[in-house]
């Protein structure tokens, strides 16, 4: 079984690094089993293609409207993922749309797909996350761990 985690986000852009900084707390406080890849996808849209072609099962993580609270934890799967990614903002829709769409035109779409998002409160030029998103960057993770619990992952703390 391959699973793929993996953040999309832009560091440079306040809460649209929420994806980027999840997977960073993932690598800094987890060690992971063979067969789990934990990637930074950043803003590399249709380049994370081999990523997502050697996934069964893909954990996305991002900031994405969803006219909520801002830093309200939310989880969608499915092909409730693509048809989020058609009808709300998000600085990676087109790219997430694509890249989905294209792996499941060539045949290797994950036969599972979860996304774990958080409202952004902000995405403005800034290095930091607003403060709703930040606190919410904990719920996010264990959130994420109990995500892969349930897929029968079973992750060490790092030392």
């Amino acid at each position: 079984m391959n699973i793929l985690v993996l953040g999309l986000g832009n560091a440079l852009m306040s809460d649209d690094a929420l994806g980027v900084c999840a997977v960073e707390r993932l690598q800094r406080d987890y060690r992971f089993p063979d067969g789990v890849k934990v990637v930074d996808g950043g803003t590399l849209g249709l380049d994370l293609l081999p990523f997502i072609e050697e996934a069964d099962r893909a954990l996305i993580i991002d900031a994405l409207e969803m006219q909520a609270e801002p830093g309200k934890v939310f989880r969608l799967e499915g092909d409730e993922v693509p048809r989020a990614f058609a009808s709300k903002l998000s600085v990676h829709q087109m790219g997430l749309q694509d890249l989905l769409a294209v792996a499941d035109l060539q045949g290797y779409a994950p036969r599972e797909l979860v996304f774990w998002g958080v409202q952004p409160a902000s995405i403005e030029m800034k290095m930091e996350l607003s403060p709703p998103v930040a606190a919410a960057l904990d719920e996010l993770v264990d959130s994420v761990v109990k995500e892969l619990k349930r897929w029968g992952v079973m992750l060490d703390k790092a030392a």
